[in-house]
């Protein structure tokens, strides 16, 4: 590789919405393309969880990744994600990905199959090889069964094109480990209710699926603690935002909350397609309560400079 990604700000997972026939709405897709970018996120990343990957095939995934980066027109980095539970089929989302010129890689694990972590670096390489583009590593062994532990790092990292590393795991210990003894990987805010603590450990980006309806807040959270370093102001903003977090998780029902938060503050994203359903109306007027006091909450402390 000639240059280096460089991991920096929010990048939002973008949703996917659908019709009622649950084919892709380009149409909205595009306006909420255009909003991540008034708003002032950094990358888009296409084609991950948060996007129903899961439900969409490769041909999908890459016209859905083309799209997105048409519609940004440069002025936002594309990053595509190539999760699947076949290497071929990554593969081919990483040479799409090449050839609709997107700037990075977001690469997890197979999930389903459980690879040592042996079988697990020699997938990624095979991909990365493919694309020859920088990879963001995605570590997430709630969803893949297996983590992305030191064996697997030491194997990656001999490419020059691991440059990041997702690390949604949960465990605090993996942000000490990643920061001490694996530097050279830029370290990505991936479990969303430890964004204060990935910051405070180095962290300068936030890969967070809320900015697909709160892209303003998220922002704000990240100036303030990773450009500013005000973490006594940081502490006030991610307080206020710990009610999303953990109405985001209840239930399981992430991506419901997600699409349903994006559609109440004004960007419709239709239903998910099966296995998966909506919120109910409980689980919407809870969520639309946590995003009202939310905003209002981190307006005032916005308002206080």
């Amino acid at each position: 590789m000639t240059h280096r990604f460089v991991l920096e700000g929010i990048y939002t997972p973008i949703v996917t919405p659908y019709g009622a026939d649950l084919e892709p709405d380009f149409d909205r897709l595009a306006d909420i393309v255009e909003h991540l970018v008034a708003s002032g996120v950094h990358g888009v990343i296409s084609g991950g969880s948060t996007g129903e990957n899961y439900a969409q095939t490769v041909e999908e995934r890459l016209t859905l990744a083309r799209f997105i980066g048409e519609q940004l027109k440069g002025r936002l980095p594309l990053i595509v994600g190539t999760g699947a539970m076949r290497t071929p089929d990554s593969i081919a989302l990483a040479l799409g990905a090449k050839e609709m010129g997107a700037e990075a890689l977001l690469l997890g694990t197979p999930p389903y199959s459980v690879p040592t972590e042996r079988e697990n670096a020699m997938n990624a390489l095979a991909i990365d090889r493919a694309a020859d583009l920088p990879v963001i590593l995605y570590n997430y062994p709630g969803r893949m069964g297996v983590e992305m532990g030191t064996e697997f790092l030491d194997l990656v990292c001999r490419s020059r094109n691991i440059v990041g590393i997702k690390e949604s795991s949960g465990d605090i210990n993996r942000v000490h480990l990643l920061a001490r003894d694996y530097p050279h990987i830029q370290m990505s805010c991936g479990m969303d209710d430890q964004a204060l603590e990935f910051f405070a450990w180095g962290a300068r980006s936030w890969i967070c699926a809320g900015s697909n309806f709160l892209p303003e807040e998220h922002v704000f959270l990240y100036e303030t603690c990773a450009v500013h370093g005000d973490f006594a102001k940081g502490r006030r903003i991610m307080s206020a935002m710990m009610p999303l977090m953990r109405v985001l998780e209840q239930g399981g029902k992430f991506i419901q909350a997600v699409k349903h938060g994006t559609e109440f503050l004004g960007h419709p994203t239709g239903a998910m397609r099966p296995p998966l359903r909506g919120l109910d109306k409980d689980e919407k007027r809870q969520l639309e309560q946590v995003i009202g006091t939310l905003k209002t909450t981190i307006a005032a402390i916005k308002a206080e400079n």
